[in-house]
């Protein structure tokens, strides 16, 4: 049989209507626990001898079918879903870092990432050291003997810096470490990691895997069973795991995934366009950009250029806070891959934690904007920024 496409896999991943009474939609499994027919079959499943389900925490079969489904878009051999981005990440830290270990991770990183390694992880005897997420060398000479991980982020959140993928696997397989990629900017439907070497990928499934800005979730997928082992027993002992319905939500979500990430990169690329072209703004980087100085990786490891926008605005943050205030369609929030646009101001929202030496090193500037682009019509989308660039060249003229 041919090989399915990537929007076949999203609409049919882990739909097998045999095992669900029919059911043309998987069904939520609502329920704490699951009954044994026997003691004999309640020890078998113990023992791992027997398929049935246990207990949710410990797996679901909705919650399965949706593993099910991302591990085939992912091209990964499983998945293990979790409650949070955050619970995807810190299962993969936890299961595959101990103490006295070393982890190289790529710069700039999501806010609560970076908290995560360089202040929680810490405290367990964990070290790490940034590098910047286009630097591949710089990536090389941060290899230490205690090394134990690569962790990129790519597009980087908030900049769209690009990791070269091959590149920075090759370096990982040299050195005997996991490359571990964050892959929620791109998601599976414009790049699939594991494909490049990457051996773990994880999403906030909260942006666009789900897509409706109405459910916080995370995934973990493995290239290898033995990891993936590791992966789901640490993310079950810390009650990682997700809830069925939440589940279900995104799964359902998925369905709609192609059409989703057609339209808001649509939406994307042309307001890039138009945003390149102003005078009020300094500068633009987006993937789908011959000015993005990693264009043509972009088109080597991503096939589309996806939905977020980084652009800085001449004016510096008072002229980023003057955008943000008079912007009627597009929302001022944080997240990204709904069907709605978003937009916030990453210095002192989702990377305030970082202190401003370090923003500034990492390109997150005070004029930085991030434009998370959703699926209204564009004209509308260019008419909201257009009133809203109005106002601020306005309020310049009226402060003179």
């Amino acid at each position: 049989m041919k090989p399915r496409g990537i929007d076949t896999k999203a609409i049919h991943g882990g739909m097998e209507p045999g095992e669900h009474h029919s059911a043309v939609s998987v069904p939520i499994y609502q329920t704490s626990t699951f009954a044994f027919s026997s003691a004999e079959e309640g020890c078998a499943r113990f023992a791992g001898t027997s398929p049935g389900p246990i207990y949710t925490r410990f797996g679901n079969p909705t919650v399965h079918a949706l593993e099910e489904c991302v591990a085939e878009l992912e091209s990964g051999c499983g998945a293990i879903a979790t409650a949070t981005g955050m619970g995807a990440i810190t299962t993969v830290l936890l299961a595959m870092l101990e103490r006295g270990d070393h982890i190289i991770a790529t710069v700039p990183l999501y806010g609560a990432t970076k908290q995560l390694i360089e202040k929680r992880l810490a405290r367990f005897g964990i070290s790490a050291t940034f590098v910047a997420a286009n630097d591949n060398r710089a990536l090389e000479l941060a290899l230490q003997p205690q090394t134990r991980m690569i962790y990129v982020e790519t597009p980087a959140n908030p900049t769209l810096d690009l990791v070269d993928l091959i590149a920075a696997s090759t370096i990982a397989r040299s050195a005997g470490v996991p490359l571990v990629v964050d892959n929620t900017f791109a998601g599976p439907k414009l790049q699939r990691p594991i494909e490049f070497g990457a051996d773990v990928v994880l999403h906030s499934m909260t942006k666009s895997l789900n897509g409706h800005s109405d459910v916080i979730a995370g995934i973990v997928i493995a290239r290898d069973p033995i990891v993936l082992k590791s992966l789901r027993e640490t993310a079950i002992a810390f009650g990682m795991t997700i809830d069925p319905h939440q589940a279900w939500l995104v799964l359902r979500g998925i369905r709609t995934l192609g059409m989703r990430i057609d339209r808001a990169q649509e939406n994307a690329i042309e307001l890039a366009k138009w945003l390149e072209a102003r005078e009020d703004v300094a500068w633009v980087r987006y993937p789908g950009l011959r000015s993005h100085p990693q264009y043509e990786l972009a088109k080597a490891q991503m096939s589309g250029p996806g939905s977020v926008i980084a652009f800085e605005m001449r004016g510096g943050a008072e002229a980023a806070e003057a955008l943000l205030d008079n912007l009627q369609v597009i929302t001022l929030a944080v997240s990204l891959g709904g069907i709605e646009s978003l937009v916030e101001h990453p210095a002192s929202m989702t990377h305030a934690s970082i202190p401003q030496e370090e923003q500034r090193a990492e390109g997150i500037t005070p004029g930085l904007i991030r434009l998370a682009v959703g699926c209204e019509d564009a004209g509308d989308l260019r008419d909201d920024l257009e009133r809203a660039f109005a106002r601020v060249s306005a309020l310049a003229i009226s402060a003179v």
